[in-house]
């Protein structure tokens, strides 16, 4: 409705009179989901800039930082890339479930590197050190990445869209992220 508006509006040029969408609940969703649409990336370059700065400061180590922050970025892409495949539009409802698996997945990385750096530091072999570290952590993650995603995924069932749309997303998001 908003994009059909948009364009009489563009194909209608007139001096007499002027569409404005900001009017009701669509006008007010419709200006929402623009601002989200053009603060997205912003935003999350912002984010990704703290993780980042964090991790340097407390790993002390711009390798470290990498390895948190690359596999954060590659599931953002691929949360895109679903949602796309999936008719699910960006908005102001869905962009916190797209931060939320950010926020997830650092702890996830920040978990598994805490515990590998430790490793390394006592001396051990890189694989010995991974291996101790999913040990020690791996379990924790997959248990939380799991009782996340079988919890919202039950909102697939949901006669709200919304709902049924972040259970579709987030069955796939919490488990991409282990891996």
């Amino acid at each position: 409705l908003i994009n059909a508006v948009k364009r009489f509006r563009e194909n209608n040029p007139s001096d007499k009179i002027e569409f404005k969408l900001a009017t009701g609940n669509i006008g007010v969703m419709a200006a929402q989901n623009e601002v989200v649409k053009e603060a997205q990336f912003p935003i999350l370059m912002y984010v990704f800039g703290a993780v980042i700065l964090l991790c340097l400061i407390t790993f002390r180590s711009w390798r470290a930082a990498l390895c948190i922050v690359l596999p954060l970025a590659l599931v953002s892409i691929l949360a895109y890339t679903l949602m796309y495949f999936l008719g699910i539009g960006l908005k102001s409802s869905t962009l916190p479930v797209v931060a939320l698996g950010i926020g997830v997945g650092v702890d996830y990385g920040i978990y598994l590197f805490a515990r590998l750096d430790i490793y390394i530091k006592q001396g051990d072999f890189f694989e010995d050190a991974l291996a101790k570290a999913l040990r020690r952590t791996g379990s924790a993650v997959v248990f939380t990445g799991v009782t996340l995603a079988l919890g919202v995924s039950t909102w697939i069932f949901s006669s709200l869209q919304f709902q049924a749309d972040m259970g579709i997303l987030y069955l796939a998001k919490p488990l991409s992220i282990e891996h």
